[in-house]
């Protein structure tokens, strides 16, 4: 069961990220099972639990980053990460799951985030969420308005620099992106230390996820 992070949480991820070392980590390998890796397990396990109960038919799945880095991705000497994150995405047999439609939270010294949206989404994927604009541009207009209602998810991606002409003004920011994600950033607070940040996260995606259901029909 999930029951906060703790200072000592923070305290690794600093202490890593100035100590990336194989005779560090070594050294502090249960500090990191304890106050890292397992809390941040069982507020996946618990987020994941409570989305699939209510919204099994859409096929999710749960993964959990490693601490690791890909070795063929180490060119500053630096084999470990200073933060881990969580997703849950559908299932999707390529290596590469940049451009899956994923729901993730991931921690680091600094502070959290989490959301919904894609690292990078596929050029094809966002030529046919054009073409859908272009044919009902009211239904993402609606969609719009819903996150009009709040202040905690805002809209991030880079465009591309020779907009490309929406149907309407209200679609034009989505139209000219080249991927996006909607991010909430949270400050280390003692909000993220308590058990009831699991509800939180749960809250966060159920917000997000007619969102999902109207993009995730890019990908098919």
């Amino acid at each position: 069961m999930f029951t906060g992070f703790s200072q000592k949480t923070i305290d690794f991820m600093w202490n890593i990220r100035f100590n990336n070392s194989k005779e560090w980590f070594e050294a502090h390998k249960n500090e990191y099972k304890e106050d890292f890796h397992t809390p941040m397990k069982e507020l996946g396990q618990e987020v994941f639990a409570r989305i699939n109960s209510e919204y099994a038919d859409r096929g999710f799945i749960h993964k959990l980053s490693r601490i690791y880095k890909d070795a063929r991705r180490v060119r500053d000497g630096n084999f470990y990460r200073d933060n881990l994150w969580f997703s849950v995405e559908k299932f999707s047999l390529g290596e590469d799951n940049s451009g899956i439609l994923t729901f993730w939270f991931d921690l680091n010294p600094e502070g959290y985030s989490y959301g919904l949206g894609y690292y990078a989404a596929k050029a094809d994927t966002m030529e046919k969420l054009r073409e859908r604009i272009n044919k009902r541009p009211e239904d993402l207009e609606a969609l719009i308005d819903l996150l009009a209602t709040q202040s905690k998810f805002k809209l991030e991606g880079p465009e591309y620099a020779r907009m490309k002409q929406a149907p309407t003004p209200k679609t034009q920011e989505w139209y000219n992106k080249k991927s996006f994600s909607m991010i909430h950033y949270g400050e280390i607070d003692e909000e993220l230390f308590s058990p009831d940040f699991v509800d939180c996260i749960v809250n966060g995606y159920k917000f997000l996820m007619p969102f999902y259901d109207y993009f995730i029909m890019t990908d098919v």
